[in-house]
C-alpha cells in the first residue's frame, strides 16, 4: 500500500523553496526517490505531518548494497 510523501527543497535561510508530492510504499523507498532532489540543495522528506529525514547532496541513501528499483508514483 502506497503512502503520501513530500520532498521539500530547503533554501539557505531555512525556508521551503519548493515541494514535490509523491507516493511510495515505504520510508526507505521515499528516501531513495527524494535523494534525486538533493542536487538542488538540502531536502526534507515528510510523510503527512511526520518528518522522515533531512537529505543533502553529500549523503547516499540507501547504502549502495541496499539499493533496488523503487516503485514511485509522482503527482
Amino acid at each position: 500500500m502506497s503512502q503520501q510523501y513530500r520532498a521539500c527543497l530547503v533554501g539557505e535561510n531555512g525556508v521551503f523553496r519548493s515541494a514535490e508530492a509523491f507516493e511510495a510504499s515505504s520510508d526507505e523507498t521515499a528516501l531513495t526517490f527524494a535523494q534525486q532532489f538533493t542536487r538542488h540543495g538540502k531536502v526534507e522528506v515528510w510523510q503527512l505531518g511526520r518528518k522522515i529525514a533531512v537529505l543533502s547532496s553529500e549523503q547516499s541513501w540507501p547504502p549502495i548494497a541496499a539499493r533496488s528499483r523503487p516503485e514511485i508514483t509522482s503527482h
